[in-house]
């Protein structure tokens, strides 16, 4: 497992992995956004190839750092999965079978379409809108935080999202450039990366008061591992 790179906010330790999550120190948590689990089925079953070896990765990830942080819950800013119920799902089943005792606390997101009997028998606890945690908030979409943008509004609470899967565009020599998966942070809110590898990037326009985090991929014939890499 990579090492993550620590980051301090309003008194709280962040560790940011570049396995596209963070873990929050005082309350023991792993925080991650976009997983989209069964995306892959989903496709599938739309006649399109693609192979259920991302979800394995995803889910083995997700068991890594789950090993290495020893969480005592999981903090989803929404999309935990994908779509309707498929096979994949069933696949997530036994692996929560797992963890019986890791809490899981779900922000619905708009891919969050499961009836409610379904995270009740995955173990999931599942918060409409915002859920409050001490200095921090977290909302599967920016726009819906109080006061619209990111405002914290009036409770104070530092905001963290997901939903816009941000990337940022670094360029290279002559017309040379590569867009890589980020972590965002402003002034009132965080945006986090797509936990899931079956998705994209959008580039975002980092503010003046704004630290970025690239996240560089691992370059196996390098041997070269996975990485975060501060922008500003």
């Amino acid at each position: 497992m990579q090492p993550a790179f620590p980051y301090r906010l309003r008194g709280q330790q962040l560790w940011l992995s570049p396995h596209r999550c963070l873990y929050w120190e005082e309350e023991r948590s792993l925080v991650l956004s976009d997983l989209h689990f069964g995306k892959t089925g989903h496709f599938r079953k739309a006649g399109i190839a693609v192979p259920q070896s991302v979800y394995r990765e995803d889910l083995l990830r997700l068991l890594s750092l789950i090993q290495y942080f020893q969480p005592k819950q999981l903090v989803v800013v929404g999309d935990l999965f994908h779509s309707r119920e498929n096979k994949e799902l069933d696949l997530f089943l036994r692996w929560r079978e797992d963890f019986p005792v890791l809490g899981i606390r779900l922000v619905m997101g708009n891919h969050d379409i499961l009836r409610a009997d379904w995270y009740e028998k995955a173990g999931i606890e599942v918060q409409e809108g915002i859920l409050r945690m001490g200095e921090f908030a977290f909302v599967h979409d920016i726009e819906d935080a109080e006061g619209g943008s990111g405002d914290a509004g009036e409770d104070g609470c530092y905001h963290f999202s997901g939903h816009l899967h941000p990337g940022i565009r670094i360029n290279g020599m002559g017309k040379q450039s590569l867009q890589f998966p980020c972590f965002y942070f402003g002034r009132e809110y965080a945006i986090l990366p797509a936990f899931g590898q079956f998705t994209g990037t959008v580039s975002i326009d980092p503010g003046v008061e704004s630290n970025v985090f690239a996240i560089l991929p691992q370059a196996r014939r390098e041997r070269r591992p996975a990485s975060i890499f501060q922008i500003r």
